[in-house]
């Protein structure tokens, strides 16, 4: 089964923004997505049911989240309201998305998607080294139609890459030439209060002036859920584990490649981990890939893209939905992307990396 038995858009919509005040900044991409964001407001209304969390809880969590936003950083609410003013709905409705993976936490009955990433230092055209990354970008099948290319300046830096309808920020790369890819993991004290990961990701690439500096921004933000950053510039790669037990940074392979799927890789975080959730599936994808770079390692742009390809009996790298499963269950890479951190470009291929040769590829420069 192929991803195009799932409508698709055409064309993926690409939303640029320019404004130095935050809530006017929100404004213009709350404009851009409006008519997508209620498709996505649907999709998620529906994923919390699934999940047993009652609408009123969402919307208490939501606020709560703004909340927490305010108190670290308003011009990051000021986004949030902004883009909800923008898109003519309530703020609570796009602050539960900026939190969705805070509020899926509560539940058992919906599992997250998997994502797989690899960053690694490779030759550089003009000689010497340099930093590329690659991951795909795995999620519900239902949500292929909602999400966007973006362009956003107006803060500290301007960045580009790819984020859900709503969503300040996920995967990208910004003018200072600092680089995110951006995975999930699950702690059992994962929860509502902290800063959400998904709003940290947007502060990181508004902010960051490099590796380092992103790593502080990091330990500086008030965490109540889990996830993993790996960040990196030409000269530098960070992978991080984060959690409700604070901020772990992960020990670099002896081949100079970071390597994520959806396990904790440091061992205090991992004895409270949602092994549920992501095992054996996370730790397989995790041993394959590090087998295959063993075996041929990737050593720039085409070698990073075959390296996430793979078919029947492997691992899925390459995540493919079953149209036969319900809601909540049919997973796919909705996206694949290259950060290119010394050039300032996101790469994003508008499906698998299986499909790299035939869908269509997306060029945004920070």
């Amino acid at each position: 089964m192929s991803l195009s038995a799932f409508p698709r858009p055409e064309r993926r919509l690409h939303v640029a923004v320019d404004a130095a005040d935050p809530r006017e900044r929100g404004r213009l991409r709350g404009a851009g997505i409006a008519e997508g964001l209620r498709t996505a407001l649907d999709v998620y209304d529906r994923l919390f049911a699934l999940a047993e969390i009652p609408g009123a809880v969402v919307r208490d969590d939501a606020r709560r989240a703004l909340d927490a936003v305010d108190a670290f950083r308003p011009a990051l609410r000021e986004q949030i309201e902004g883009i909800a003013e923008g898109a003519g709905v309530e703020p609570w409705r796009v602050a539960a998305l900026n939190a969705r993976t805070e509020i899926l936490a509560r539940g058992r009955a919906v599992p997250p998607g998997e994502c797989s990433t690899v960053v690694r230092r490779v030759p550089a055209p003009g000689g010497g080294t340099t930093h590329l990354g690659v991951q795909t970008w795995d999620w519900h099948v239902e949500l292929g139609g909602s999400w966007h290319t973006v362009d956003s300046a107006g803060g500290a830096h301007r960045y580009v890459g790819l984020t859900e309808h709503g969503i300040l920020a996920k995967i990208g790369v910004n003018s200072a030439g600092l680089a995110l890819h951006f995975n999930i993991l699950g702690h059992r004290d994962d929860r509502v209060g902290g800063l959400p990961v998904h709003v940290l990701a947007a502060l990181v690439l508004e902010e960051a002036d490099d590796a380092a500096h992103a790593v502080e921004l990091v330990r500086s933000a008030p965490l109540a859920s889990s996830g993993s950053f790996l960040l990196f510039d030409e000269e530098r790669a960070v992978l991080l584990d984060l959690s409700p037990e604070g901020v772990f940074e992960v020990p670099r392979a002896a081949d100079g490649t970071h390597l994520r799927t959806n396990h904790f890789l440091s061992p205090r975080p991992a004895r409270h981990e949602k092994t549920w959730l992501y095992q054996p599936d996370s730790g397989e994808r995790y041993a394959f890939l590090r087998d295959r770079l063993g075996r041929s390692p990737a050593e720039g742009r085409d070698d990073l893209i075959r390296l996430l390809v793979t078919g029947p009996g492997e691992p899925p790298v390459t995540c493919v939905p079953d149209p036969e499963v319900p809601l909540g269950r049919r997973w796919a890479s909705l996206a694949t992307v290259l950060l290119d951190p010394a050039e300032r470009v996101a790469r994003i291929l508008d499906g698998t990396p299986a499909e790299h040769a035939d869908r269509p590829w997306y060029t945004l420069r920070a």
